[in-house]
């Protein structure tokens, strides 16, 4: 039996522990990338800070709506999906947020194409790694051994 039937879906805890690990990975990226366009420390910074709040609320809303989709979980077909879908979303946000701290266009189209190179294959590392990770499913009838 495949772990996509005998793991229920993701609980709210999982999807913010993901958020979380993921926000982490992103900050960092998002500040490299942020301090090698601008060559501004004080910019990078501001750009990775506030990255950390509207990503966090939009990835964890990324995450609940795939699981409305039901596509097979476990699949690395559906994680690359989800890798580019989120960067859609994800470059979107950056550029949002770059254009608004340096004030320019050309600063932040560099920043969010950079990024959109480097976080889809680091989202979808971090997707296939939480595949691995047990905790946070809800108990699925089909893996409860009382349910045969």
């Amino acid at each position: 039996m495949t772990l996509e039937l005998l793991r229920g879906p993701e609980t709210h805890a999982r999807s913010v522990a993901k958020a979380a690990s993921w926000r982490a990975v992103g900050t960092l990226d998002t500040f490299l990338w942020s301090l090698i366009v601008t060559g501004k420390p004080f910019n990078a910074g501001a750009i990775a800070s506030m990255e950390t709040v509207t990503k966090i609320a939009l990835f964890y809303l990324h995450d609940r709506v795939w699981h409305l989709i039901p596509w097979r979980r476990e699949s690395r077909r559906r994680s690359a999906v989800m890798a580019v879908t989120w960067r859609m979303v994800g470059s979107a946000d950056t550029f949002l947020l770059s254009w608004l701290v340096t004030g320019k266009v050309h600063q932040a189209v560099v920043i969010a194409t950079a990024e959109a190179l480097t976080k889809i294959g680091l989202f979808y590392g971090h997707e296939r790694i939480w595949r691995r990770i047990p905790w946070g499913f809800r108990q699925s009838p089909l893996g409860d051994p009382g349910s045969a």
